[in-house]
């Protein structure tokens, strides 16, 4: 039997006054957080909630977000962390996919009205039962009607609660991941595959217990943050430091007044980090507490490995990992000296190899082929979806659809995508989801959707569009329309109508020949 919110209770009891979180001057002891979980899970029993039961959760990088996490699986339910950036009809697909019973969200801001987008998702569900708007300060009234405050279910709650116990190859934890097909699939997490990840990413940190200060930049809704800093860094009671949204500025200032020793972040994160690094800087002092560099979501380039190296006094270690594998599958060498451009060699506990399209092994190094993982990372499968995990999985191995080579010494290093995903910013964006809203605009017939090379996002979306015959629409106003449609990191932002676009004999798009 087990639970992933052993994580939090367990630096609770050891370690009741360190700060769990910190978001600006507020400041929660491990025995605050877990207080607040237990009122969570109290909640969710009091409205029928039972073991097993789905829970979606829309929440910013915010002291909330760990709260509602674990208290949902204190009280035995399933986490399903939602990308902040969705809009209504988008989160009425996660929550009727998923069958969420219950719905937490935050109330958002004027720019970004996550709650009014999430109440409009929740009320095209029938199945979804409970709303609770997660208000900034929790003794506000609602600011949308009809829309029940978690602040308010949470009175009376007792800060006491007895976790349920769940099998450890139960879901903990279901998160949303696209493919080719478009179409967005919950991969289903056990309790098990997300304490083990999260231990053995201490392990490679070389991590001991209540040292280390996080700053949490990357988004707790995805597998990168929710590993690799929220159940890593709280199973060592950890101090998590708090951006809502990153900041290159704010984030280098956090890291000097915090007195920071660990980050976590993709490539990006890092060239903006470096751009900041202005007069009154006091960068020395950053350097003498950073001890550990993470990156991830796609290759560091040579240049920043090497400046962050010179600027901050500490090599970044790079891993490789996806939604289906808990995430982290492979990552540097611990007490080698990381190689550029290398996602490392496997985890403890965990086998990679390289594949062709039968699932043949491939064994000659630098011979290039698709990686495929097994262990105790890989995932339940897809929820609802058998046909899609019996495509990826084969006698225990999950096909990652990445292509890769492998060195002599066991490295290995990523080559190309074998799928057609574009990753923006660190953000995984599917071409054919775009493409299939694209072709609900009343003036488009034929739309292909690719990534280009984007200085600072790593790769930006543009999509070609043929028009329908005796239809008129500006590329402009295309782009504009498609900021309405879709969530911020999906939209694209260079729209080119184009009279034709090259196609195969059976009509497949020929998507290289397009830049």
């Amino acid at each position: 039997m087990l639970n992933l919110s052993v994580l939090l209770e367990d630096s609770a009891r050891q370690y009741p006054e360190r700060a769990a979180v910190v978001l600006g001057p507020q400041r929660l002891t491990y025995a605050q957080v877990n207080a607040a979980a237990n009122q969570v899970a109290g909640l969710l029993r009091s409205r029928g909630i039972q073991p097993g039961d789905k829970v979606a959760l829309t929440c910013p990088n915010l002291p909330y977000f760990p709260i509602v996490y674990y208290g949902i699986l204190k009280a035995g339910a399933v986490v399903v962390p939602l990308n902040v950036l969705l809009k209504g009809r988008e989160i009425a697909y996660h929550l009727r996919d998923s069958g969420a019973k219950a719905y937490f969200c935050f109330q958002g801001t004027p720019e970004l009205p996550m709650g009014a987008e999430g109440f409009a998702g929740f009320n095209e569900v029938d199945a979804a039962e409970h709303f609770f708007l997660i208000t900034a300060d929790p003794a506000a009234a609602s600011p949308i009607e009809g829309a029940e405050t978690m602040g308010s279910g949470l009175a009376g709650q007792s800060p006491i609660f007895e976790t349920v116990l769940r099998d450890e190859t139960d879901a903990a934890v279901i998160l949303y991941t696209s493919g080719t097909t478009g179409q967005a699939k919950g991969a289903e997490l056990s309790h098990s595959n997300l304490v083990l990840n999260a231990l053995t990413c201490n392990r490679l940190f070389g991590t001991q217990p209540a040292t280390d200060t996080h700053l949490l930049v990357l988004p707790l809704f995805h597998s990168f943050g929710s590993t690799v800093n929220m159940n890593a860094g709280f199973s060592t009671a950890s101090t998590l430091v708090l951006l809502p949204r990153f900041d290159p500025d704010a984030a280098v200032q956090l890291l000097q007044s915090e007195n920071v020793t660990f980050f976590a972040g993709v490539p990006t994160m890092y060239w903006g980090l470096l751009n900041a690094l202005k007069e009154g800087v006091d960068v020395e002092r950053i350097a003498s507490n950073m001890r550990v560099a993470v990156s991830g979501g796609s290759s560091l380039p040579v240049e920043i490995i090497k400046a962050v190296k010179e600027r901050f006094g500490v090599t970044i270690l790079e891993g490789y990992g996806l939604s289906e594998t808990s995430p982290v599958a492979t990552f540097s060498a611990p007490g080698s000296e990381p190689r550029p451009g290398s996602i490392g060699i496997p985890i403890w506990g965990v086998e990679v190899k390289l594949i062709d399209s039968d699932w043949n092994s491939i064994d000659n190094p630098d011979e290039i082929g698709e990686i495929a993982i097994r262990g105790h990372n890989i995932f339940r499968g897809y929820i609802g979806r058998p046909e899609a995990t019996a495509e990826v999985m084969r006698n225990g191995w999950f096909r990652t659809g990445d292509l890769a080579r492998r060195d002599k010494d066991g490295w290995y290093y990523i080559v190309d995508r074998a799928k057609d995903m574009i990753i923006r910013g660190g953000f995984n964006v599917y071409p054919r989801e775009i493409e299939e809203v694209l072709l609900t605009h009343e003036a488009i017939s034929l739309a292909a959707v690719i990534g280009v090379p984007h200085e600072s996002h790593g790769e930006e979306i543009k999509a070609f569009v043929i028009l329908k015959p005796g239809a008129s629409a500006g590329e402009e106003e295309i782009v504009a329309w498609s900021k309405e449609q879709m969530a911020s990191y999906k939209y694209p932002r260079i729209v080119k109508i184009v009279e034709s676009l090259p196609m195969t004999a059976t009509g497949k798009l020929l998507k290289r020949e397009l830049s």
